[in-house]
This record gives structure tokens, sequence and C-alpha cells, in this order.
């Protein structure tokens, strides 16, 4: 078998090739894919070069960890680990990126026409979502930084993962301020108020998510904190972070570190945009046909008001 995929050959070289696929095993299953997320984040810093060290880094690599899918092969061991249900052809499932190109690097592996992938990895979402699956990373990466802490008050950040942070908050009880200092971006809000941060006067927040991957943010922030609040870092940052020591000795300031969503975090929000608790419209803004990658990464980096960037890859199979 091979695939169309996505390939970074190195930094600012984004090209569509024809990659061969590592043979399935008896606990893989074959997915064609449907639609591609472009992350803004991590997927950016991957294309700028800007990437710190992390495991599996180099090029050539294939990018995207948000893949939406159906079954078209089944190992002969493959079960999904939800339910005990197993697996059949046809199903729709989402897919966070596979490890089946050869001597390329899967990193994160979900953008391409077809994936060979251990059948653990893969979640089944049914057919209501749609292209909107593709968002159920995003919405578990803002899941888990939630889950088991205190609600955030204020977020930094009305992108799409600000957004999906809004809403699991607004769903959990919460009614958040959220900051965005992009005109075209304060649009969209639906129990919680969107504001500029200069026309904020609070500063007793008792707990700060940061999904704006801004570093030089910390010491702002810091001030804007309650006695004992807590600053959750929830973005990916590409550059070092500092803070003034003084004025966060005297807040008693926490800093937590949200990381990598787990399976948990992504079963819980599958089951919340399903049932339509999770409502995932009004996030995907660009759409583009998979054959026209290169000129999708560079709008996806570069048009503010892009909040998601999906490539279609149903002609591509």
């Amino acid at each position: 078998m091979d695939t169309l995929a996505v390939v970074l050959g190195a930094p600012q070289d984004l090209s569509l090739r024809r990659l061969p696929l590592d043979a399935a095993s008896s606990t893989d299953v074959v997915v064609e894919v449907e639609w591609s997320g472009i992350s803004t984040g991590t997927e950016r810093l991957l294309y700028t070069g800007a990437m710190p060290p992390f495991p599996g880094m180099g090029y050539p690599l294939v990018p995207g960890y948000e893949t939406v899918g159906r079954v078209s092969a089944v190992g002969a061991d493959s079960a999904f680990s939800v339910g005990d249900q197993a697996f059949s052809v046809g199903d729709r499932v989402f897919v966070p990126g596979a490890k089946c190109f050869g001597d390329v690097r899967g990193l994160f592996g979900g953008a391409a026409s077809r994936l060979v992938v251990d059948a653990a990895r893969v979640t089944p979402i049914g057919d209501t979502l749609g292209e909107h699956g593709v968002l159920l990373a995003l919405a578990a990466t803002a899941q888990h930084a939630l889950a088991g802490h205190d609600l955030p008050d204020l977020i930094i950040g009305h992108g799409a993962l600000g957004r999906l942070l809004a809403r699991l908050t607004v769903l959990a009880g919460g009614a958040p301020t959220v900051w965005e200092t992009n005109p075209a971006r304060t649009e969209g809000s639906a129990g919680y108020a969107v504001t500029d941060p200069g026309a904020d006067p609070r500063r007793d927040y008792r707990a700060i998510y940061d999904v704006s991957g801004d570093s030089g943010l910390l010491d702002i922030l810091v001030g804007r904190l309650a006695p004992g609040g807590e600053i959750v870092l929830a973005g990916f940052y590409a550059d070092r972070l500092s803070f003034a020591f003084a004025p966060a000795f005297m807040r008693e300031a926490r800093i937590r570190i949200a990381a990598q969503w787990q399976r948990a975090d992504l079963v819980t929000v599958a089951g919340l945009a399903g049932s339509g608790a999770l409502v995932l419209d009004g996030l995907i803004t660009h759409r583009a046909d998979a054959g026209d990658a290169p000129d999708a990464y560079r709008t996806a980096f570069g048009d503010s008001a892009c909040l998601k960037m999906i490539l279609d890859w149903r002609s591509h199979a």
C-alpha cells in the first residue's frame, strides 16, 4: 500500500508526496482519511523550524494529529479499547497521528490520505460529527487542562483552543472572561465575555489559563492574580518562559503546565460532542482540498481570521 502525504522536507519546505506504507500487523487498522486539521501551534513550529527539541524530532516528517477517516481493513487482533467493541470496515474514527511511513518520520503523522495505525490509538466517533471530528484533539487538550482542577475565570486567547476551553468551562458551570487582542476574533462567544485586556480592570483572578503560546505574558498574568491564584500554561511555547520573582512571591502565585492530553480526555470530549453537549460549530473557518495543501498551510499560519483550516482527502484515496 501507499499513501499521499503532506511532507515537511525541511523548515519552509512543504510538499505532497506519494509514500510507501508499512505493512499492517494483526493489531493494526487501515484508515482511509476524510479530513485532517492543521495545527497553528505545534505544526507552525515544525513548519518554521522553531520547534524545540522534541522526541522523534527531525526531517523529513509527516505532520498532523487531527485526523478523521473510515476503517478500510482490520487486523485479526484489532479491537476497540472502548467498550470492547470490535472494529468494522466502514467505521468512522478519530486518529491522533501515525508512524507508518518507513524512513519518513511520523511527527505526528496524520496528514495523509491513508494510514496504518495501531488499533489502540484509534477512537470511534460515529457518523454525526463529520468534519468536526478533527477538533477532538484540541477539545481533549482543553479537557486535560481542566480535569480535576479549578475552572478558569480568565482565559487568554479566543482562537479555536480558547473557544473550546471556554465552552467546556461553561458546560462545567463556569463563566469565564476571555482576553483577545485581535478584533477579528472577538465574536462567537456563548455564555462568556470576550474583552480586550486593556479594557479589563480586574486583578483578582483565581485561575488564569493561557492558550496563546505567548512566552512573554507571565509578568502581566501574575499582576492579574488574586493571592494564591494559579496560572495554567495550556499552550505550547517555543521560547523560554521567565517572570519577575517579587510580584509572584507577594501573591504566592502557582504556575501549572498542562501536558499532552490522554485517552480518557479524548473519550470524554468525544462523548460530549457526540451527545451535542459540546458544540463544535463555528470553529472550522477554512477548508481546502488536500491537493492544495501548501497554500492551505500558508493560509492557516498567516491569516489571522483562520481559526481552523482542514484538508479534505476524500478525492485522494
